[in-house]
């Protein structure tokens, strides 16, 4: 791959693409732990309080809805932020899902459900995806 490409070595991989990549001789481990504190200061949520679930079980997220409209940038920012999270924290997929089919005409309610997501990460934000390394014996 060297004779097509030009590569050079830049030490130990810590982080790509907003991933924390640390790499023990066993274990592997991935974690967002840096962009998910970014995000909470960037929509003003690192002083809130950490919660259980992403979404509450008897939230109805509807396009409908009557309500205040909110800044779409704001919330199309919030989900596509938390859309690159599903890399490494893959419980939120179902949650977000729900919050994008909305991003055309957020209201004031859509909005407080995708903060509600980012109260959740807060607590979630120390959680790592490993990867154990297994050797393997040649007979």
């Amino acid at each position: 791959m060297g004779s097509e490409f030009e590569m050079s070595m830049m030490g130990e991989l810590n982080f790509f693409l907003g991933l924390q990549v640390k790499k023990t001789p066993k274990v592997t481990m991935i974690s967002q732990q840096k962009y998910i504190k970014e995000l909470l200061s960037i929509f003003e949520n690192e002083s809130s309080k950490i919660i259980d679930t992403p979404i509450s079980t008897t939230t109805r997220l509807d396009m409908d809805e009557p309500g205040y409209l909110v800044d779409m940038t704001m919330y199309r920012g919030i989900i596509g932020s938390l859309l690159y999270l599903t890399a490494s924290i893959p419980n939120i997929i179902f949650n977000v899902g729900l919050c994008v089919r909305l991003k055309s005409n957020p209201k004031k309610s859509h909005l407080k459900d995708a903060k509600r997501i980012l109260r959740y990460l807060k607590g979630m934000q120390y959680l790592v995806l490993t990867s154990t390394l297994q050797e393997t014996i040649s007979t």
